[in-house]
């Protein structure tokens, strides 16, 4: 029986894990569960999985939740009950499903307590790819990939020399807004922009989707993880989302990863790796799906990727200046406070101002990251 614990247990990716391991309640336990604010949705987690320590968001929070559960489960809160869900338990895997650099602290202590990671948290490799990855190889530390294009490759490059692989692919639905023209995009509404086509997902990574954000942050964090040069990741728009991502090797082969866009697909294959297992998921058919689209990545539509690209060639603190800013400007697009466009007026501003540098420590890191958002939120 493999011991679990997960980080975001009631965001999308975390209720979706949970989901995979109620099918699988002879192969997993769950020993911590960390949570937000959603008292309701942990009581029932709580209930149904019996996990030994939960953490949530305040103070405030954790009596609520004291006080409703009649379980002798252990309540933690704040920065350091994400610590001990992510480090303090005897889970083997910890699914890092946290949205955004508030991840980055608790995936570290994790891995330095010789956890293994699902990662579902982009930001952490974008943000301190270079502490992350150094760290897990000291360690003897796997990062097992749980977004479904990183699965995907990380499936396709089994049992190959990575020295072989050409360029690495990774597809995109192309969001929301993915008919649209930039001179359609000027009024748009959060309402309008968190309709994505294909995939359920949370609010911020489905902002991002439609910016396109969202695939830069991929593209970093594949460059991390799979050890590539930024000029051999190409991005694609693949607008039916069933080709997750492929790898052409150097005789020009190209082995791809396809299935139905159900994020519990690669969130199972990251809990039972290396073994594959029947999974909730519908089949795909491709007599059904008919035929399958591609367009060539625009760089002038999609100005977010752009930038990705930008600050991950700059390298050292660039990327963590541009998670930043993009998070901000992605929290204040949905508060009402800036328009859609803005998103990206906000972080190439807040690059522009930067000095990058060359390889920043933790509390390097935290400290950019801490300016990063002040001026994302100063600016008009």
């Amino acid at each position: 029986m493999k011991k679990v614990s997960i980080l975001g247990s009631t965001g999308s990716v975390g209720t979706q894990t949970l989901d995979v391991i109620s099918h699988y309640p002879e192969r997993f336990e769950v020993e911590g569960l960390a949570g937000g604010y959603n008292i309701p949705l942990l009581l029932e987690q709580i209930e149904r999985f019996r996990p030994h320590k939960v953490s949530v968001a305040t103070k405030e929070a954790a009596e609520q939740l004291r006080a409703a559960t009649k379980s002798d489960v252990q309540v933690l809160y704040g920065e350091e009950g994400l610590h001990e869900i992510a480090a303090g338990t005897d889970a083997e895997l910890v699914v890092t499903a946290i949205v955004g650099s508030q991840g980055l602290k608790p995936t570290l202590a994790a891995i330095d307590a010789g956890k293994h990671i699902g990662l579902a948290n982009k930001e952490t490799l974008v943000s301190a790819g270079h502490l992350v990855t150094e760290l897990a190889q000291r360690r003897g530390v796997a990062l097992l990939p749980v977004d479904s294009e990183h699965s995907a490759i990380f499936q396709c490059l089994n049992g190959e020399s990575r020295d072989r692989i050409h360029k690495i692919t990774l597809t995109a639905s192309g969001g929301s807004f993915r008919d649209r023209t930039r001179e359609e995009l000027a009024d748009v509404t959060v309402e309008d922009a968190l309709k994505h086509p294909n995939w359920s997902m949370g609010a911020k990574i489905t902002i991002d989707s439609a910016t396109m954000a969202n695939k830069g942050l991929e593209v970093i964090e594949a460059h991390w993880l799979f050890g590539v040069p930024y000029d051999q990741i190409e991005v694609l728009i693949h607008p039916e989302s069933i080709i997750h991502s492929f790898v052409e090797y150097v005789d020009y082969s190209i082995i791809a990863q396809l299935g139905m866009p159900d994020m519990r697909v690669p969130i199972q294959y990251a809990l039972t790796y290396p073994d594959r297992m029947v999974t909730p998921s519908e089949r795909l058919r491709l007599s059904d799906v008919g035929k399958l689209q591609f367009r060539e990545m625009d760089f002038e539509r999609y100005p977010c990727l752009r930038m990705a690209y930008e600050s991950g060639r700059t390298g050292g603190s660039m990327p963590t200046v541009y998670n930043a800013a993009n998070e901000v400007a992605v929290e204040r697009f949905l508060k009402g406070e800036i328009s859609f466009l803005a998103i990206e007026e906000v972080i190439t501003k807040v690059m522009d101002k930067h000095s990058p540098v060359p390889a920043p420590d933790l509390t390097a890191i935290l400290e950019i990251d801490r300016w990063a958002r002040e001026q994302a939120r100063s600016l008009g």
